[in-house]
């Protein structure tokens, strides 16, 4: 099994930035993906971003590509969601994922279904 707990939401101005962490504890995974997905009210989840902790290779929805940035700890046990130029229509509950194996590549990091695990979710929200 493996625990993800995310910190780091808040409340901010739109133009601002956050970082959310996400520690992974339990089973060690260090060739899975971590990603980030959101909820907003009345929406389904999307998918924001993702990353393959072995390569490092990094997958972004066009709506945060060039805002957003995903990184790993050398250890490969958190993972970091660096959001800059926050808009308003970023708010939403954000939810770190994982799995343990799988394929690779955008199509499979990006689908919720792909995911193993999940954490509880950090709320984010920007003010215009």
């Amino acid at each position: 099994q493996v625990q993800l707990v995310e910190s780091g939401g808040g409340l901010v101005q739109a133009g601002g930035s956050l970082r959310l962490s996400c520690a992974a504890s339990g089973r060690t995974f260090s060739r899975g993906t971590m990603g980030w997905f959101r909820q907003a009210p009345g929406k389904e989840r999307e998918f924001v971003t993702a990353i393959l902790l072995n390569s490092g290779v990094t997958y972004y929805d066009n709506s945060v590509k060039g805002r957003f940035t995903i990184s790993r700890d050398s250890a490969k046990t958190t993972v970091f969601l660096q959001m800059n130029s926050l808009k308003p229509e970023d708010t939403a509950v954000y939810y770190c994922s994982a799995k343990t194996s799988g394929s690779v590549g955008y199509y499979y990091a990006s689908r919720d279904g792909s995911y193993d695990y999940w954490g509880q979710g950090t709320q984010v929200t920007v003010s215009s």
